[in-house]
C-alpha cells in the first residue's frame, strides 16, 4: 500500500513539473491578447489611434487580398502603413500572402506563402523578424507545425471561440475568439475567462470591416470593449508578448496539438 502511494504522490508531481515546465512565470489574471487579421485599412486609420490611447499592445495579422484586391488602398493598409504600425510599437504577423487556407495547401506552398510576408517586411524595414502566425478561416493543418517550427515562429493562432491554456494547448494552435457586431454578450462573456491561467485571445477582422462586411467590428462596439478592459484593469498585450510568460520550446515539444479545439464550427 505504501509503495502505491509513492508512486501516486511522484506521478502527481512528475505531472505538475512537466506542466511548470510550460511556463516561465506565473499567467496572471485578466490577461487579454488583441488580434486584427487581413490588414484592412481601419485598423490604420482608426484601431491603431485608439490602441495608443489606451495603451493597449497588439498583433496585426497582415495578407495581401485578391477578393477584394489588396490593391483596393480604400479596403486595404498599404504596406508603407503596416511598416507604421510596427514603428508604432505593435506586432505585424503573417497571415499568409494570400490568405489561402493552410489545409489547401502543400508543404512548400505554405512555406512560400509565408516567406513572402516574411521577404515584404524586410523590405519596409518592419523591425524584428515574424514570429507570429494566424490560419487563414481556422483552417489548421498538421504539415504546418514543422514548417513554422523551422521558421522560428513562437505562436500561431487559430478559432475555437474559447481560452488559451498554456499548459494544455499547443502554442502553435492557440484558441481565439472572433469579435463580430451581434455577439457581444459572447465577447463580455468570454472576457470573464481570463483567470486560473487562461488567457482570452480576441480575434478581431475591420472596425469597420469594408472589404468584408460580414465580420465587421462597429467602432463604437471595440471602443466600449477597450474602455472595459482599461477600467476593469485588464492587461492588454500582442500575442509575441506571451513569451515573457510561456516556455516555448518545451510547450511545443510536450503538449500534443489538438487541431480539432481550435476550428470554428
Amino acid at each position: 500500500m505504501r509503495k502505491i502511494w509513492v508512486l501516486l504522490i511522484i506521478a502527481f508531481f512528475g505531472m505538475h513539473f512537466s506542466h511548470a515546465q510550460s511556463l516561465l512565470k506565473k499567467i496572471p489574471d485578466k490577461l487579454v491578447v488583441l488580434t486584427f487579421d487581413d490588414a484592412v485599412l481601419s485598423h490604420y486609420t482608426f484601431v491603431a489611434p485608439l490602441l495608443k490611447k489606451y495603451k493597449f499592445g497588439a498583433t496585426f495579422f497582415v495578407c495581401e487580398f485578391s477578393d477584394p484586391p489588396f490593391a483596393d488602398k480604400i479596403k486595404y493598409m498599404s504596406w508603407e502603413q503596416i511598416s507604421k504600425l510596427d514603428k508604432m510599437g505593435f506586432e505585424i504577423g503573417n497571415h499568409t500572402q494570400h490568405h489561402t487556407h493552410v489545409n489547401k495547401l502543400d508543404p512548400q506552398h505554405f512555406e512560400d506563402e509565408l516567406t513572402y510576408i516574411e521577404t515584404k517586411s524586410k523590405q519596409y524595414k518592419i523591425n524584428k523578424p515574424l514570429v507570429s502566425f494566424a490560419y487563414p478561416g481556422y483552417d489548421v493543418a498538421a504539415s504546418a507545425i514543422p514548417i513554422l517550427k523551422d521558421k522560428d515562429y513562437l505562436f500561431a493562432r487559430a478559432g475555437g471561440n474559447r481560452p488559451y491554456n498554456p499548459e494544455k494547448d499547443h502554442p502553435y494552435l492557440i484558441p481565439s475568439y472572433t469579435t463580430y457586431a451581434n455577439n457581444k454578450a459572447q465577447i463580455m462573456d468570454a472576457l470573464q475567462q481570463a483567470k486560473d491561467g487562461k488567457i482570452v485571445v480576441l480575434t478581431i477582422h475591420g472596425v469597420p470591416d469594408d472589404a468584408h462586411p460580414w465580420v465587421t467590428t462597429p467602432p463604437e462596439l471595440f471602443e466600449e470593449y477597450l474602455k472595459y478592459l482599461q477600467d476593469h484593469q485588464y492587461k492588454v498585450l500582442a500575442l509575441r508578448d506571451l513569451a515573457n510568460f510561456i516556455n516555448v520550446k518545451e510547450a511545443s515539444e510536450k503538449i500534443q496539438p489538438d487541431y480539432a479545439s481550435v476550428m470554428n464550427k
